[in-house]
């Protein structure tokens, strides 16, 4: 093929017309969802089929376009927006978002990969069923995004990543041949595992077209409570105690600093935040109980109790209703949106075990605020799971934009010598991108680079997967 309009003419032969988007106002798919970066595509390609992701894939293999496999585009690290060059191709998928079937007695549910996470949560609701992952962007997000960067969320401490909800995939490969792996089987012991070659890639292999996923009962009782502790070590005491008394009822575990909580309480002066004025820390935890809410709230009692005795609970309160709980869960879902409201900021997504976070938040803060003088710190996240939002605020009355610019670089440099040290991750749940492109090299072995590479070649020897994003090669 010799011309992008040769090939602009077959995609829509492919398409149809009304979806190959090359004029007008394209901000939805070329910039990214934090607004650091705007791109410029060559075409937004709509599929609305796998048969049309792969044809749409073999036109641009043979002219030899590199593509960009967007869901949502709610990613945090750029890693789903196309280059400035104008050359690339965005393959979106949300056309594709259709539940395709429930089977009720194999607890699964396959999905179009285009399928927006809350849809697919409601659809196995009025079924009887719990889809459990959850995330701020679940109105928007979709399952294909959420398995190209293996999404975390607030419920990873009881069912894990994206990655453990998912039992088998559809994917487009590099070549344009649809590779079906739909499968609900629970074991398969019959080679490499190829579906967690493709989660957690973010594009670079594949296109990811469909999902075979987990269902679990739906819960008959779920209390939230909103704890204020002193310390973290505290924090960590009752995520051990809430382990020990809750068991696998232990459904979401999540940290927030005084800071952040009071950003909330600034920008959304509706939410009324609990505590955050006289503790440090607070604590958001739920319990799900299939017995009976009877069960779950006195489990909750004797948590609360024993943690009170401890001393790593200072004041609590126990959601009474459903609306209760979700304006308790409101509160740690709104930091972002508060933290964006603030201003621009410097993001850190990092994990850590979490019997070492309180000495690592120690250690680093005291860092951060020797080398950068009324930095401001944003702490919160996933302490169930190690997973901590390790954010910086510009000082107050700094100009945000200079700062970012600026400081930005040698920030993250010390954050990720740190996370090092620690042996912990530079990125645990929102991926690599293009953000963390140039950092990962220096944070992952030579011998695990090699062998990514490998892979890479091997399934997109002419590097036209997404681009620039994960590895460069």
């Amino acid at each position: 093929m010799s011309t992008n309009s040769e090939l602009i003419e077959l995609l829509r032969q492919i398409v149809g017309a009304a979806h190959v988007l090359t004029e007008g106002d394209l901000t939805a798919w070329v910039q990214d969802w934090r607004r650091r970066e705007t791109g410029k595509a060559l075409a937004v390609v709509r599929p609305g089929s796998t048969l049309e992701v792969a044809a749409v894939v073999k036109a641009c293999v043979a002219a030899r376009v590199s593509m960009v496999p967007q869901g949502g585009n709610t990613g945090m690290v750029v890693g789903s927006t196309p280059d400035a060059s104008g050359t690339q191709v965005v393959l979106s998928l949300t056309r594709m978002n259709k539940v395709r079937t429930l089977d009720a007695g194999n607890l699964t549910i396959t999905v179009d990969a285009g399928c927006v996470l809350q849809n697919l949560q409601e659809a196995c609701e009025q079924a009887g069923f719990l889809f459990p992952l959850s995330l701020a962007s679940e109105g928007s997000c979709t399952i294909g995004g959420n398995l190209g960067t293996n999404a975390g969320g607030t419920q990873v401490v009881r069912y894990g990543n994206t990655r453990e909800l998912c039992l088998g995939l559809e994917v487009v490969n590099a070549q344009g041949e649809i590779w079906d792996g739909l499968t609900g089987l629970r074991k398969d012991n019959t080679g490499y595992d190829l579906r967690h070659l493709f989660i957690g890639s973010e594009g670079t292999l594949g296109v990811i077209t469909g999902a075979t996923m987990k269902l679990y009962p739906l819960p008959k009782s779920q209390l939230t409570a909103f704890a204020a502790v002193p310390s973290l070590e505290s924090a960590v005491q009752l995520l051990g105690l809430a382990h020990e008394y809750l068991g696998s009822g232990l459904t979401g575990f999540e940290l927030m600093g005084q800071f952040p909580l009071s950003l909330v309480a600034k920008h959304f002066p509706q939410q009324r935040v609990p505590f955050w004025q006289e503790s440090p820390w607070c604590v958001v935890l739920e319990n799900s109980d299939n017995e009976s809410e009877e069960h779950a709230r006195a489990c909750f009692e004797r948590l609360l109790e024993a943690a009170m005795e401890a001393g790593c609970v200072s004041d609590a309160v126990v959601a009474e209703s459903m609306a209760q709980a979700h304006a308790l869960w409101h509160i740690r879902e709104s930091i972002p949106l508060a933290q964006a409201e603030e201003g621009l900021n410097i993001k850190h997504d990092i994990s850590i075990n979490v019997s070492r976070i309180p000495e690592f938040v120690e250690e680093t803060n005291a860092l951060l605020l020797a080398r950068f003088p009324g930095a401001r710190l944003v702490v919160y996240g996933h302490l169930g799971d190690g997973n901590l939002h390790y954010n910086v605020q510009a000082p107050e009355n700094e100009d945000q934009a200079l700062f970012l610019n600026e400081q930005e670089a040698p920030m993250n440099a010390l954050v990720y010598e740190v996370v090092d040290r620690y042996r912990g991750s530079i990125s645990a749940e929102h991926g690599v991108g293009s953000l963390k492109v140039d950092s990962l090299p220096k944070h992952k072995s030579p011998v695990a680079l090699g062998m990514m590479r490998a892979i890479k070649q091997g399934l997109d020897p002419h590097n036209l997967m997404n681009p620039g994003r994960v590895l460069k090669v």
